[in-house]
């Protein structure tokens, strides 16, 4: 499934030392963003902004500049900027004198969506180019990378496109209260439950294991993994927050430092092993599937709109998010 770099000199023990540093701090960082408001203007705002200006100047002949991955450092970050605004941007009426907020505005509360949507059709777009391109076999356009194309591609296209249509309850977005111990303003969604979370990190692994098989160890893995703990954990209900935040520093670290995941001693490779590809993908569409047949049943059940409302309120975990709003 995975090969190390042992003639680079790693060893396992040294691998999985950097994975675990890079989950780390991944989650580390992820959680300063969360708690701290001008750390995530640093890290999403300042940060960005003067990383661009070296990717398109001293580092344009070493860092990625085809269409897929400076969409998706870009729609990440700002995926993370307009959920800053949600959870922070709020006023007074000038003429009724009357409070504000960002996060009480419904068309605000249709950004979060919308960026998911975009993020995940971009990896759909992305399998069906692998899959109709390199069916025998290539190298991407940027000559990074080595791809096998085949119908898990197909496969895993089909489950991304069930994990949008199975996003539910956006107007039910609400934001953290805040409490002695956590004065984050997370922006919660408590509709977001743990079943569509274990689908999405299975779709978007066999995603990474089929089009950047090379970065799969630490992309499909670790930033995977970082988020969903944090969503299970001290950071209930927030998931999508995590999730932006955790990829978009990824993003800006892989466009800086290509090398650490495609050339060093700790790059891990894909064996291109055809069971594998075909097994993940198989199970992410087998989990969205299942997913979007539990939705359509407690449609029938509730006769509730998905995505006019909230479907999963007598849920427990979601009653556990809920409780943690404003």
């Amino acid at each position: 499934m995975f090969a190390f770099n042992y003639e680079g000199g790693a060893s396992a023990v040294a691998v999985w030392a950097v994975w675990i540093l890079v989950f780390g701090l991944l989650f580390g960082l992820n959680e300063m963003a969360r708690r701290y408001k001008i750390f995530g203007v640093l890290c999403f705002i300042v940060l960005p902004t003067v990383l661009s200006v070296l990717w398109f100047t001293v580092l344009r002949d070493k860092t990625y500049t085809d269409w897929f991955h400076l969409a998706k450092v870009y729609s990440s970050t700002a995926g993370c900027i307009g959920f800053w605004m949600i959870r922070h941007v709020k006023g007074v009426n000038k003429k009724t004198g009357k409070a504000w907020r960002l996060a009480d505005n419904k068309i605000a509360l249709c950004f979060p969506p919308l960026i998911l949507a975009i993020n995940i059709l971009e990896a759909v777009a992305r399998d069906i180019q692998v899959g109709m391109q390199y069916q025998q076999g290539g190298f991407l356009a940027d000559e990074a990378m080595y791809v096998l194309g085949g119908p898990w591609n197909y496969m895993n296209a089909a489950a991304g496109i069930l994990n949008i249509i199975t996003i539910t309850g956006w107007l039910g977005i609400c934001i953290r209260k805040e409490t002695k111990g956590d004065k984050s303003k997370d922006m919660l969604w408590p509709d977001m439950v743990w079943f569509w979370i274990i689908a999405y990190d299975l779709w978007n692994f066999a995603y990474t294991y089929n089009c950047l098989p090379g970065h799969a160890w630490y992309c499909g893995f670790a930033l995977l993994l970082a988020p969903t703990i944090c969503a299970f954990t001290i950071g209930k209900g927030a998931w999508l927050q995590h999730r932006a935040q955790t990829l978009a520093l990824w993003c800006m670290f892989a466009q800086t430092f290509p090398a650490f995941i495609d050339e060093g001693k700790f790059a891990v490779a894909s064996t291109y092993q055809t069971a594998p590809l075909f097994i993940f993908s198989f199970l992410a569409l087998v989990c969205n599937v299942a997913v979007l047949g539990y939705m359509i049943l407690q449609v029938k059940k509730t006769k509730r709109n998905p995505y006019l409302g909230e479907l999963y309120v007598d849920l427990k975990k979601y009653k556990e998010v809920k409780a943690l709003a404003e």
